[in-house]
């Protein structure tokens, strides 16, 4: 999959791919749940139709985190997948071309009609698949029916595709977040075709884990709030080798932590895993966080965390 890095780069892109065409899609993506899946299909399907390349667009940051940061009371909506995790799930479902938009001061202002001219016109679309419900511009102004107006005038045919539900319900990343944030995995499982999983690199952490007989796995988090935030029973995943262990979301504040960690205890494991990816597919949440009164109160409780994630897990 190529990746188009900005409206700057699409005079580098018509140099390596001169006049191609294109079937695309509009959208964040968050979690690509089996109601963006369906539309990426149809984009794929009307791809090969027309003989062109399938292309997604997708901005970073989401718009609701941009807006959130500029106010100090809204606190932005957590992410189901990070920018890395998007961009790989984009590429394993077969998509060719991805461009990404920073939702900047400038994107936030760009009236509709120049997002036509300046973006969409850039690209040879023969169709653009669509929620009806999609607005885009400046006050959200643009519409479905802008949108279909401009595709007659330019030869793009604009499709607008049906609602995937689920027990009478609409697939959203926002009620996938909803169910995370409810600890229902089952539940986001269904929504997104696939159990819920984080993946980052193994970094170095205070080591504080093997003073207590608990090693564990840092993981590299975005900046981005997770739906995740506790203690788990958990599957890893490290070069596609399962394993079982507890999972920590937090800021561990018995150490006096302030930024938010998740930490991984492997059970029965003690390689030296740094700079390695993990995936952690969380399977039932088994408390809060807490603070302690000191470490051995932690330890006891993380070897009763241990015991009961173990009968969860076998």
């Amino acid at each position: 999959m190529y990746l188009i890095r900005g409206i700057g780069n699409l005079e580098t892109f018509h140099k390596k791919f001169p006049n191609q065409s294109m079937s695309g899609t509009i959208g964040n993506f968050d979690g690509l749940h089996l109601g963006h899946q369906a539309i990426l299909n149809q984009v794929i399907e009307k791809a090969n139709e027309s003989s062109s390349a399938s292309l997604v667009f997708f901005t970073e940051p989401h718009a609701s985190e941009y807006f959130a940061s500029k106010d100090e009371n809204s606190v932005p909506p957590p992410r189901i997948c990070p920018w890395r995790e998007k961009v790989k799930l984009l590429k394993n479902f077969g998509i060719d071309f991805a461009f990404f938009l920073q939702f900047n001061k400038s994107l936030k202002t760009m009236t509709p009609e120049s997002f036509l001219d300046d973006i969409l016109a850039q690209l040879h679309l023969k169709h653009l698949i669509i929620g009806d419900d999609f607005r885009f511009g400046a006050r959200r102004a643009g519409d479905f029916e802008l949108l279909k107006n401009w595709g007659r005038n330019s030869g793009t045919n604009v499709i607008a595709h049906e609602t995937v539900s689920n027990n009478g319900e609409r697939i959203s990343s926002t009620r996938i977040r909803q169910a995370l944030l409810n600890d229902d995995f089952d539940l986001a499982e269904k929504l997104l075709g696939r159990p819920y999983t984080f993946s980052g690199k193994v970094v170095f952490g205070q080591r504080l884990g093997r003073t207590i007989g608990v090693p564990t796995a840092n993981l590299w988090i975005p900046k981005q709030r997770l739906p995740i935030a506790g203690v788990y029973a958990v599957k890893c995943f490290l070069a596609g080798k399962p394993y079982n262990g507890i999972a920590n979301m937090g800021t561990r504040p018995t150490v006096d932590g302030s930024k938010p960690v998740l930490e991984i205890h492997i059970f029965n494991f003690n390689e030296n895993i740094y700079g390695q990816r993990l995936t952690v597919e969380f399977i039932n949440k088994l408390r809060e966080e807490k603070k302690f009164d000191n470490i051995d109160l932690l330890k006891e409780q993380i070897l009763q965390d241990i015991s009961q994630a173990k009968k969860i897990l076998e």
